[in-house]
């Protein structure tokens, strides 16, 4: 038997037996005593166990593995809001996808760039150029110089767990390369941003704090699971604003997998669409819905899940079944609690791909809802399906067809091929200012790439105008087929 545990233990009846004997003085030598024994005791354990020694050695590894990966993102651009436009500078995160150049960042932290500098983990910067950006996913990429690159070793969110332990790594107030750690808090989040239109965030406690964004979320074997993207401030709050308060937010590597590997391989990202409008439970009232009258579902229904409340005509949920009224309460076997849940985990697939729904319909008495199944093969999501007012202003200016330019459209108009929207069909009214083959470049002085963009831009702006009482038109500015350039004001009806 070790004596050294057996001396504190002795102390304290030495000590105890004074008391009865010294009275108040003894008192306070008891409870000093009892304080030396407890460090002592916790002085000996800690040197004689390793189990917190190796938690530092794995914490180090991770460090060392994941952080020559990370990168350092600076930009410098123009900006538009309701006093015009304006310069700005802008720092972010980035994390190396590939030994090609690419870097994968958020789009919030090189959209309206002029010019992209990233800095590597031993210090040297390259300039980047933009390869593509997802304005509704918030992702983009951008390529710098191969040669002495170290691609981040990239894991799966499908097996992301609460309770996980995660690192979190970027530039959090320009200090860069550095590193916090926390837990996974909550799976499926949606914070209502007012910049991502597809939210299916993993929320974690790790220090997310501006210049944290698009920096890589890793798992304890240091393979990236998610980017590092907002800070949770209050729904309809813009990216970026505001310090840590205990919720940030990452993009899961699904998503992430989806719209990368499209954005290099051809620069447009091709979403999943299901056609289905959905309400949570318990706002809205569903008496025609099939529900008994006088009776809600919050009644009826005591489980989780998101109401349908409308199912377009033709689309893949018609044609598998689904009805107004049913209930989804699980999509892949992931639970849903939140209405924006599915669209998000829908458009982080592609077209093609499926999807397995479980579904709570009320049966024919009225009475019991039954257990379905469903396996829905997604069809693609069209740009305009979201931005039916944009679609109505352009038809209503002479715009007639409108596609992303590819290379392949540019020899067909005969025309130098750019990044945008190439115009294939307009109005004779349109046709002497923006005659077919020009491309349209930039939209609210913002460069577009994608059809999307183009709606997303758009649709973005008014929304702004409606909430600020901001100018209706907007200009366009497009390259013509003889390669001048040539500016549009767009009204937004």
């Amino acid at each position: 038997m070790n004596f050294r545990y057996l001396a504190p233990g002795i102390i304290v009846i030495v000590a105890a037996s004074s008391l009865l004997l010294l009275g108040p003085t003894a008192v306070r030598k008891f409870s000093h005593a009892q304080a030396e024994v407890q460090i002592v005791q916790a002085s000996n354990y800690l040197q004689s166990t390793t189990i917190l020694e190796e938690f530092n050695m794995a914490t180090r590894q991770i460090a060392r593995l994941v952080e020559p990966s990370v990168v350092h993102v600076s930009t410098t651009g123009v900006v538009s809001g309701r006093r015009g436009a304006r310069d700005f500078t802008s720092s972010g995160s980035g994390w190396i996808w590939d030994e090609l150049g690419h870097v994968v960042t958020n789009a919030h932290v090189v959209d309206g760039s002029r010019r992209i500098e990233v800095q590597l983990h031993d210090g040297r910067i390259r300039q980047a150029e933009l390869i593509g950006i997802d304005l509704r996913t918030d992702i983009a990429v951008v390529r710098i110089d191969d040669g002495d690159l170290h691609p981040a070793h990239r894991g799966s969110s499908a097996t992301v767990s609460q309770g996980d332990l995660v690192f979190a790594f970027g530039s959090p107030f320009d200090f860069r390369f550095s590193m916090s750690s926390g837990i996974v808090s909550g799976l499926g989040r949606s914070a209502g941003l007012a910049d991502i239109d597809y939210e299916n965030f993993i929320q974690v406690d790790a220090a997310i704090n501006p210049g944290n964004s698009g920096g890589p979320l890793t798992d304890i074997h240091g393979d990236v699971i998610g980017m590092n993207t907002a800070i949770a401030t209050g729904r309809g709050r813009s990216l970026g604003q505001g310090q840590f308060a205990g919720i940030g937010l990452a993009i899961p590597m699904s998503m992430i997998e989806n719209v990368v590997t499209q954005l290099i391989d051809g620069g447009e990202v091709q979403k999943g669409f299901l056609g289905v409008s959905l309400q949570e439970i318990g706002q809205i009232h569903p008496t025609y819905l099939r529900y008994p009258r006088m009776r809600t579902i919050d009644e009826m229904y005591k489980g989780e899940g998101v109401l349908v409340t409308t199912v377009t005509p033709g689309s893949p949920a018609e044609k598998i079944g689904i009805q107004t009224g049913d209930i989804i309460t699980h999509c892949d076997g992931t639970r849903i609690t939140q209405y924006d849940q599915i669209p998000a985990m829908v458009s982080s697939k592609r077209p093609g791909q499926t999807i397995t729904l479980d579904i709570h319909r009320l049966d024919e008495s009225g009475e019991q809802f039954e257990k379905l199944n469903l396996e829905v093969v997604l069809a693609r999501l069209e740009p305009g399906v979201n931005a039916e007012q944009i679609v109505r202003s352009l038809r209503m200016a002479g715009f007639n067809d409108l596609q992303t330019a590819t290379r392949e459209l540019a020899r067909i108009e005969s025309v130098d091929f750019h990044r945008g929207v190439i115009i294939l069909d307009v109005e004779p009214t349109l046709e002497e200012a923006l005659p077919v083959g020009s491309i349209i470049v930039s939209a609210v002085d913002q460069p577009i790439g994608t059809l999307d963009d183009l709606y997303t831009r758009l649709k973005r702006y008014r929304d702004q105008a409606v909430r600020y009482n901001l100018e209706s038109s907007v200009p366009l500015m497009a390259i013509l087929p003889d390669g001048s350039t040539h500016t549009y004001q767009l009204r937004l009806r």
